[in-house]
């Protein structure tokens, strides 16, 4: 049974923005990481036909590139929601409510993990860690930041999303980007977007705030004593 390919008309509008991207590395089989989003962001999900074009682009196995395709969590293996909200249930995220906001979202819309509503709107997924423990707990659509959440207020986000509302997030652009979109710019095509709307929150600047009042500094090492500005290097 043959693998299932691209139509001639996606495969060469894909074949031109793959080739831009091969190019930024100095050995092929670098750029399968932002070749993947790139097909993603065709379907929204890797496909087999997805794999195929990628391992023809570069040269792989099926085999080789479906290896990375399912180590990764950004890759989606199935359809995925317009709006991907991955839910943190790491450490401090579930201490403050994270696991209570996941099991709701998933109550709410009817799904299970990492998958979709019926109209294609939204999906859930737990995320181990979205790397902003200072606003936990905290939700992301499309990789943007909402934060600080509750049980009622990501009930509130993902019914606006399903409605078509226009949703801003915490930090970050002035308005959501579709997950097709996310997975282009992750395939190293920006949007232009990337300086809109706050970049960091204030909990994130206490510390530069409070340096700056009381006039702290780092230690400059090449005044250190030398035992001191190695980092765990032999000393002769």
């Amino acid at each position: 049974m043959s693998t299932p390919v691209f139509s001639d008309e996606i495969r060469a509008r894909l074949e031109v923005d793959a080739k831009e991207i091969i190019a930024r590395y100095p050995r092929e089989r670098s750029a399968l990481l932002p070749l993947l989003h790139l097909v993603q962001a065709e379907e929204g999900f890797v496909s087999t036909k997805g794999i195929r074009f990628c391992a023809d682009q570069l040269g792989l196995t099926t085999a080789e590139v479906t290896a990375v395709v399912t180590f990764y969590t950004m890759y989606k293996r199935r359809p995925t929601g317009e709006y991907h909200v991955g839910v943190c249930t790491n450490t401090l995220c579930a201490v403050m409510g994270g696991d209570e906001i996941f099991s709701a979202l998933k109550d709410h819309l009817g799904v299970g993990n990492d998958q979709a509503t019926d109209d294609g709107k939204v999906s859930v997924e737990h995320i181990e860690c979205n790397a902003a423990c200072d606003f936990a707990p905290v939700v992301m659509v499309n990789w943007e930041f909402f934060d600080n959440q509750t049980p009622e207020s990501a009930k509130r986000l993902v019914d606006d999303l399903r409605l078509g509302k226009d949703v801003t997030p915490t930090r970050g652009p002035d308005r959501l980007c579709t997950w097709k979109e996310a997975s282009r710019v992750l395939a190293g095509f920006p949007d232009g977007r990337a300086t809109e709307g706050p970049q960091a929150g204030e909990p994130s600047l206490t510390g530069l705030r409070l340096a700056r009042e009381r006039g702290w500094t780092a230690p400059d090492p090449a005044n250190l004593p030398a035992k001191d500005a190695q980092e765990g290097g032999a000393t002769s």
